[in-house]
């Protein structure tokens, strides 16, 4: 692809002003209560053959070759469990809701919140190249013909980077959850900014993200008009520290220190599946 440096003011003018995107997995968060005093009641014969069905259900999960599960012990109020799915698609995520809520054991827990999403790869850089490559050309911005251009260019980016649009779940002992939006209100609006302008901020942005690459595994999902908030973003590590230093120092970065709000965080440990019916016992495997 070639990049021209000079662009005509009017056709700039009639660069989009939204990037372009890749998506893989869907994705559902879960988080759960479980309710232990109605639990602590059942004779223990019952607790066994309830949690072994759902550990059973969440271990066929965990080893899905089309999109995973992962079980979590939050810690903290904000709920006792957290489930992290991916799948191929929006209906193969609910045919995992489903299958949870027909296990005996869903009767002992409640949800305390959940979020939608699909794994995002935004491609603000390239998006301008493309962009005026495709203006300098005098293709019609949203035409058929743009269209068609566009939609070969993701088409190649999505199989290069199919790893990261349809990862396995890390494995790392801890995981974050949060989501974010960018600022659009009276004073700041992040979606008034130039693409261009838009592009550089990102860009200044991931470059704190990449020095933590051998530390911490990061994974955004996109959800908007699918949830309240626009972005989901988890973050798995084995030393739970590193959440706190990374998202500390990109609290620096201007798109976040301008543009950035941020959710409830959500902070778990990983157990397996084989293993929940001893965490259901009150023990952290």
């Amino acid at each position: 692809m070639t990049t021209t440096q000079h662009v005509r003011p009017e056709v700039a003018a009639e660069i989009p002003a939204v990037p372009l995107t890749t998506e893989g997995y869907s994705v559902l968060h879960q988080m759960l209560r479980f309710r232990r005093p109605a639990w602590r009641a059942l004779p223990d014969a019952e607790k066994a053959a309830i949690a072994k069905e759902a550990s059973d259900a969440l271990s066929a999960m965990e080893k899905n070759s089309a999109g995973q599960s992962a079980l979590y012990s939050l810690i903290g109020h904000k709920g006792d469990l957290m489930l992290i799915h991916f799948r191929e698609s929006f209906a193969d995520l609910n045919q995992a809701e489903l299958k949870l809520a027909n296990l005996r054991l869903s009767d002992y827990l409640e949800a305390t919140t959940s979020y939608l999403s699909i794994i995002e790869l935004g491609l603000y850089e390239s998006t301008v190249k493309i962009y005026k490559e495709l203006t300098e050309q005098g293709i019609e911005p949203h035409s058929e013909q743009w269209k068609a251009e566009i939609a070969c260019k993701l088409d190649r980016h999505k199989e290069a980077m199919r790893p990261r649009l349809y990862p396995e779940i890390p494995p790392h002992r801890y995981a974050c959850f949060y989501p974010m939006d960018r600022r659009r209100g009276e004073d700041k609006n992040w979606y008034t900014l130039p693409i261009e302008e838009r592009a550089r901020q990102m860009n200044e942005h991931g470059l704190v993200g990449r020095r933590y690459a051998g530390e911490v595994k990061q994974i955004i999902t996109g959800s908007i008009g699918f949830d309240d908030w626009e972005w989901g973003v988890d973050l798995f590590a084995e030393d739970p520290l590193v959440f706190k230093k990374l998202i500390y120092e990109m609290r620096f970065d201007e798109v976040s220190a301008v543009y950035a709000l941020f959710g409830h965080f959500y902070v778990g440990v990983r157990v397996p599946a084989a293993q929940l019916g001893k965490l259901l016992a009150g023990q952290l495997p």
